[in-house]
């Protein structure tokens, strides 16, 4: 995954050796020397991520992070407080400031690697789900929300997987500051179970159970539809830092060093439930708004209509940002002849179950439309060409592999699908401007126009028969 990082630090071998290990796994590095120079970085860079020292002269990392949270171009911006200072008191001030996570210097390496890619994969959901209510406002058909800080944290639903007595207790008094509802038990089992059958706002999940692995059900809870959108909050000991980090990258959100300091909790308790909160309102007034004048309603994808409103904006952000968006155009096969043999009944029976294939095997911040008749387009933001070129020939296999399931007495047909593949072009033209929308699918379009014309069931790249 790629990401720009912003690394702040007025120590110059601080800057250079954090930039170093960044660099190395290959994330774009940006760097500042001081509060005021990280913001005008912020505002010319748009960074993905802020890894901010807090011991600076002027202005100290806590006030840097205000100013981040106040502003609302950047208060979506995941910032990493890192600094010398130990005290859990310091972690909580970080925390209250705004700050996503506090580590402790000398950093370890694993922990803050983890940390990055957890917080940009949760930046990039909310960035498409914060441009999806955008592209709908314009549309005028909903209202904005506020942000993440403007949301209450409390009387929140939370679910407990602790064996420790002693720890539970401390828990479920201190989050009784919040009126927060407590559900606990002391098995992986009991938590899925618990999680699956009832609604919760956040799920703590013990990392030193004695019998069990939690990261086992952390993996669980994120291979459930129903649970992949719940904050999952770790709790660890501070000799484990390698499973924290193997949390991360499952999807945990966030963790607690034991021992439990209760102010940490809350703070740390209140950022999750807050994001999820803020998460939810966006999903459920994004989906409030769609209706069908904004969705095909044969296979429940995007239109044409909302595709063309929507993908203006994208390249513009990720043109900003200088960051590839690929698209990808693809029509079934020989569809005339499904219809003239089977009936225009098998025809959309073929149709939903493509857009099904396409939807599953696809990011859930892809953009997926029908274009009308058997064309569909897919809209990939932060993804290269052969990345992209990867995606269109594992779709393409996903349709051509395994036969669909239809009404006709046949019962099975085989479908295949044709597949152009385009990156947008960030190069400007005479009149400063970049490759439009229009243009990029145009590009698309005659590279799936060569796909058929090479016999169809096939893959081709923009400019790949030049």
């Amino acid at each position: 995954m790629s990401a720009r990082v912003l690394v702040v630090d007025d120590v110059l071998p601080n800057v250079k050796l954090l930039a170093a290990k960044l660099t190395r796994e290959y994330f774009d590095v940006v760097t500042a020397n001081s509060g005021p120079e990280a913001l005008e970085r912020i505002h010319a860079q748009h960074p993905d991520i802020v890894l901010l020292d807090v011991m600076m002269p002027g202005m100290d990392g806590f006030e840097v992070c205000e100013k981040i949270r106040a502003d609302p171009a950047t208060m979506h911006i995941p910032v990493v407080m890192v600094t010398a200072l130990s005290d859990a008191s310091d972690r909580v001030r970080g925390l209250e400031a705004g700050a996503d996570d506090f580590l402790t210097k000398p950093v370890n390496d694993v922990a803050v690697f983890a940390r990055v890619r957890s917080l940009v994969r949760l930046k990039m959901m909310t960035d498409e789900w914060r441009l999806r209510e955008s592209t709908s406002g314009q549309l005028g058909m909903l209202v904005s929300i506020d942000s993440v800080y403007t949301q209450t944290a409390e009387a929140a639903r939370v679910l407990v997987v602790e064996d420790s007595a002693i720890d539970l207790d401390k828990i479920t008094e201190t989050l009784a500051r919040d009126r927060d509802v407590v559900t606990d038990t002391d098995s992986c089992a009991g938590g899925l179970e618990l999680a699956l059958g009832e609604e919760f706002e956040l799920i703590v999940i013990s990392l030193t159970l004695m019998r069990e692995d939690g990261l086992r059900l952390c993996s669980q809870l994120r291979s459930h539809e129903k649970t992949r959108q719940i904050p999952v909050l770790l709790l660890a000991d501070e000799t484990d830092m390698d499973r924290v980090a193997k949390g991360l990258e499952l999807g945990a959100n966030d963790y607690l060093i034991k021992p439990i300091d209760r102010n940490e909790l809350l703070a740390r308790t209140r950022t999750q439930v807050r994001r999820k909160r803020y998460q939810d309102k966006l999903r459920a007034n994004y989906e409030a708004s769609l209706s069908m004048a904004l969705t095909d309603s044969l296979t429940g994808l995007f239109n044409r209509r909302y595709l063309s409103a929507h993908l203006p904006r994208l390249l513009d952000r990720s043109g900003g940002n200088n960051k590839p968006v690929s698209a990808l155009l693809f029509d079934i096969d020989h569809f005339k002849v499904v219809n003239d043999t089977w009936g225009h009944g098998v025809g959309d029976e073929v149709l939903k179950e493509v857009a099904q294939r396409a939807s599953r095997n696809l990011r859930n911040f892809d953009l997926v439309a029908r274009l009308g008749g058997e064309e569909f387009v897919v809209i990939m933001p932060d993804t290269d060409g052969s990345q992209a070129m990867a995606v269109a020939e594992r779709l393409r296999r996903r349709i051509a592999e395994e036969p669909f399931a239809v009404s006709a007495p046949v019962g099975k047909i085989d479908v295949t699908i044709s597949i152009g593949v385009a990156v947008a072009d960030w190069t400007l033209d005479a009149d400063g401007k970049p490759e439009s929308g229009d243009a990029l699918l145009r590009r698309a379009d005659t590279a799936l126009y060569q796909a058929k014309r090479s016999g169809r069931n096939r893959v081709v790249a923009d400019g790949a028969g030049e």
